[in-house]
């Protein structure tokens, strides 16, 4: 009867664990990115620790802003492909972890990690 006992509760737990969603996957680490602001300023803009997975649209040069980023470095520990468009649309590129980084012709509006 201990068998049986020991083997359901076992069975209860694996279960458990299977059913229980694991916490979402991020890239460890800081992606930049140089643009202009609406005003004229030259800033740098970063994401720290963004999600795997899921398309980010770049703060500071969506829709509202006609001029891209520019300048990307993946201080990450995964690869990032950017693109020219909002939504991960458009042209894109790769971009190694940890060292990747791109020049100023590199035109970039969202990025996504894994």
């Amino acid at each position: 009867m201990r068998l049986r006992s020991a083997f359901t509760a076992v069975l209860g737990a694996a279960l458990l664990l299977v059913a229980v969603p694991g916490s979402a996957s991020a890239a460890s680490g800081q992606f930049r990115y140089d643009y202009v602001t609406l005003e004229g300023h030259a800033v740098t803009g970063f994401l720290n620790d963004p999600p795997s997975g899921e398309c980010v649209n770049l703060p500071g040069v969506g829709w509202e802003n006609p001029l891209p980023g520019h300048s990307p470095k993946n201080r990450t520990d995964a690869w990032a492909l950017v693109f020219t468009d909002t939504d991960c649309e458009g042209d894109s590129f790769r971009l190694r972890p940890h060292t990747g980084g791109a020049s100023e012709r590199l035109k970039v509006r969202s990025v996504v990690f894994g």
